[in-house]
């Protein structure tokens, strides 16, 4: 190949690379505009789908109100549903008495080897329920509790004016000398009232007591160990 057939080859060659080049780069600049245009307009239906969500948001907001009627209902039926009063029945559920809502009195009876009958009245203005369940009584530093007297669950109380609760401790349901001796009790309605109270009894033997349900007769409050 001659000189001057080798320079013509080489220009031409470079003068369809810079046409190739120049194409290329018009291609590249194309596919970013189109590839801007589809994002921008894939972005259109996104703002579009959102509004639909955000009437769905709305309409979440009207079956809200609707659990919310629900709810008011379930919280009807559990309060007329009431409390066992442990003879097959249930009655409604009123204040649930604590200890500083009674004005409490003990006596010593000589019925049963002799025990302590506990009195409870509600205070002037108060009306409240003792549970159908076993006064907590308990003795000395040691918070040695008494344990049940009766097999089966007394009936839910209704303290107000007059009405009195009674509850019988023996403090001593064991043979022999073995106990130790105290001067006061202290008694809770329940396990969980936060103000039980302490309650003179004079002095007696402790060691293995019980105690009774509440009931609104002396006479079937006496604790047979």
């Amino acid at each position: 190949m001659s000189s001057n057939r080798r320079k013509a080859f080489l220009v031409s060659a470079a003068v369809v690379g810079g046409a190739m080049l120049m194409t290329a780069c018009q291609d590249g600049d194309a596919a970013t505009d189109t590839g801007a245009a589809q994002s921008s307009s894939s972005a259109t239906p996104v703002g579009d789908a959102a509004t639909p969500s955000g009437s769905s948001a709305a309409g979440s907001g009207r079956s809200t109100d609707k659990n919310s009627d629900a709810t008011g209902k379930g919280t009807e039926d559990a309060a007329g549903s009431g409390a066992d009063t442990g003879n097959g029945k249930r009655e409604p559920v009123g204040q649930s008495c604590g200890a500083n809502d009674i004005s409490w009195s003990t006596r010593s009876e000589t019925q049963a080897g002799g025990y302590i009958l506990v009195m409870a009245k509600a205070k002037p203005g108060i009306t409240c329920y003792l549970p159908a369940a076993l006064p907590t009584v308990a003795f000395g530093s040691d918070g040695t509790q008494a344990g049940p007297a009766e097999q089966a669950t007394g009936k839910q109380i209704k303290l107000s004016g007059s009405t009195t609760a009674y509850a019988g401790v023996n403090p001593k349901t064991t043979n022999g000398n073995g106990g130790k001796e105290l001067d006061f009790i202290i008694v809770g309605v329940g396990d969980d009232d936060p103000n039980p109270v302490s309650l003179s009894v004079g002095t007696i033997t402790v060691e293995d007591p019980i105690v009774t349900n509440w009931h609104t007769a002396p006479a079937d409050a006496v604790p047979f160990s």
